[in-house]
């Protein structure tokens, strides 16, 4: 098995602002944790230098006025009319290099999608993609470009069928609305419920319109969702839809702000319900690019993605952190071990239980035969 571990030092090198909880430096944390555990030079495994995306290569999902505007705020300087691009508040500040930056985060993902479909690599992980929010022509979410719809759409374009699977705290609506409409790309998000939290999306009866009906899959949980309930519904979800689908290739959304310990999202996962999920992917034995996502702790993130890399590659590491890499990164970490112990969150609610099993259900017993039926279809037109 060959993968590949896409990576610059310009990943970590910006920065959204001190009150902002997007620390892009959480990316080069990561990757020097790989380092100190002896993970960046395994058997079968290369690490390729992350390039910038294209212009042509933006155009294939973001508008041209709206990428004109985004590299003018790459001096840090607000843009005029840039507020009506979202640009320049808030969530979504004007920081030096925020279109350079970007710009690296999307090619690296773009990359990764070169890899894995020409077969130079079996898996490809990107931990600087996954801005998953960013629309056409507005930022939105921490997002300026939506890295992951375009290597998604650069496979789509060589005619292979997509499965993208995002299992961050948000949902992935920047994602879906790039593929609302298709039955070429299969969209499967798990995230906190939109009642609760940003972008207020996701709902399970948001399953795709025209050729795309039932190719958008939405399963929200409800706050204090922990590792056993939320892995549970991705395998009560997310097998069943990639085996109807039957995608030439998986991209998935890794963000860890599912957590218990993020300071933004209501979720209590733990990296024991993280490491089941990547397993799952792993298993599914297809080509798979894998990108990165939110995550606001950085030990969190940091353990996460390492963690992830590890069974990417199928070996084992090592259970605690090197106490000279702590004492480096200051307190940022916790503990000195990988893992996270076991965890158990309070129970859910009956009735927030019961809304789950529902949408569960539904999904299993209304959206999936869309799915396949339409397989069946497409099965009888090749024969």
């Amino acid at each position: 098995m060959k993968t590949a571990f896409l990576y610059s030092e310009k990943f970590g090198a910006y920065y959204y602002g001190g009150a902002h909880p997007m620390r892009p430096v959480r990316l080069r944390l990561t990757y020097e944790l790989m380092e100190a555990l002896k993970l960046t030079d395994l058997p079968g495994s290369r690490i390729v230098e992350a390039r910038q995306a294209q212009p042509k290569e933006l155009q294939m999902f973001h508008t041209p006025e709206y990428l004109r505007v985004l590299k003018e705020a790459n001096t840090g300087i607000i843009p005029v009319n840039g507020t009506a691009y979202g640009i320049g508040f808030g969530d979504n500040p004007v920081f030096n290099g925020m279109y350079e930056w970007s710009t690296y985060c999307a090619g690296a993902s773009i990359q990764a999608a070169e890899l894995v479909a020409g077969s130079e690599a079996d898996i490809a992980f990107n931990i600087a993609g996954g801005l998953h929010h960013a629309m056409p022509g507005r930022a939105s979410g921490f997002c300026y470009i939506n890295d992951a719809v375009l290597a998604v759409k650069h496979l789509a374009a060589q005619g292979k069928r997509v499965a993208y699977v995002d299992i961050d705290a948000h949902h992935g609506d920047g994602v879906e609305y790039a593929f609302y409409d298709t039955d070429a790309v299969l969209t499967i998000s798990l995230h906190e419920s939109g009642q609760w939290i940003f972008p207020g999306t996701g709902f399970v009866t948001d399953i795709g319109i025209k050729e795309g009906t039932g190719f958008s899959v939405n399963l929200p949980f409800p706050p204090g969702t922990g590792d056993e309930v939320f892995v549970n519904g991705f395998d009560e979800i997310v097998p069943p839809f990639i085996e109807a689908f039957k995608p030439d290739i998986l991209v998935t959304q890794l963000g860890v702000d599912s957590f218990e310990t993020d300071p933004i999202t209501h979720l209590s996962l733990t990296t024991n319900g993280f490491e089941t999920m990547v397993k799952r992917f792993r298993s599914f034995g297809l080509p798979w690019v894998a990108l990165g996502g939110g995550g606001y702790d950085m030990s969190n993130v940091s353990r996460a993605w390492t963690l992830a890399w590890a069974i990417m590659n199928r070996v084992k590491p090592p259970g605690t952190i090197p106490k000279e890499f702590i004492l480096k990164n200051g307190d940022i970490y916790r503990s000195s071990f990988l893992k996270d112990p076991p965890f158990k969150p309070i129970p859910l609610r009956d009735e927030d239980a019961s809304c789950l099993a529902n949408d569960i259900k539904y999904l299993k017993e209304e959206v999936l035969p869309l799915v396949k039926n339409r397989q069946k279809e497409r099965q009888v037109k090749k024969g």
